[in-house]
């Protein structure tokens, strides 16, 4: 997304803020101060912003946190926002399937909503388990290809979203992402082409949630 598809949508996600501070605070829990975190495709970078505010209560040491996305209109923007929350994420331009960072860089990574869009999924799989250091955990979480349209519905209608917005999201939903969506069962088949040592695949709300571990 770049230009005004790519502010629509920063838009869009932060009536759903507080999904990106519950997640922030979950994956804080379990987290060791000084961890260095990856967002793949972080978008507006709201859950970064989340997670460094998090970091810098901790009166033993912060997180260390990078966001990578393809989209240059995001990445000014979550720059932009980080630096007016105080906060300090190094967001950059790159892709998923060819990560401008060097073998096992990183303690924790996290995927979300983006995955489905990804050219080249094994790749970025790839990618995820070699950046990562040994014993790092990644989590991916998407839609998953056999959600039901009456959950779907449900879901965008808790979002707080306008009347256009809404419509506009439930739209994307059948014609788009759906249709860009893997199953369970696809995720088994790309990740056995990864070198994770460990994976976990579990059904959460209308998604997946995938942990990986090196």
């Amino acid at each position: 997304m770049e230009g005004l598809v790519a502010k629509w949508y920063t838009a869009n996600t932060g009536k759903s803020y507080d999904e990106f501070t519950k997640l922030a605070r979950r994956v804080a829990r379990e987290l060791p101060p000084g961890s260095a975190v990856l967002e793949v495709a972080p978008g507006p970078g709201y859950f970064c912003i989340e997670l460094a505010k998090l970091g810098n209560h901790s009166i033993i040491g912060g997180y260390s946190i990078t966001g990578l996305d393809i989209s240059h209109t995001f990445v000014e923007i979550a720059s932009r926002k980080a630096t007016e929350a105080g906060v300090h994420a190094d967001f950059r331009q790159g892709n998923a399937s060819s990560m401008p960072f060097p073998d096992n860089t990183f303690d924790f990574l996290l995927c979300r909503a983006a995955f489905k869009n990804f050219a080249q999924p094994i790749r970025a799989l790839q990618e995820m388990c070699r950046v990562l250091k040994p014993g790092g955990r990644a989590l991916i979480i998407d839609l998953r290809k056999d959600a039901s349209l009456d959950d779907i519905n449900h879901h965008v209608e808790g979002m707080g979203l306008g009347a256009i917005n809404k419509m506009l999201t439930k739209l994307a939903f059948r014609t788009m992402l759906l249709k860009s969506a893997y199953s369970k069962e696809h995720f088994r088949q790309m990740l056995e082409q990864a070198n994770f040592r460990s994976v976990d695949i579990a059904e959460a709300d209308i998604g997946l949630e995938i942990s990986m571990t090196k």
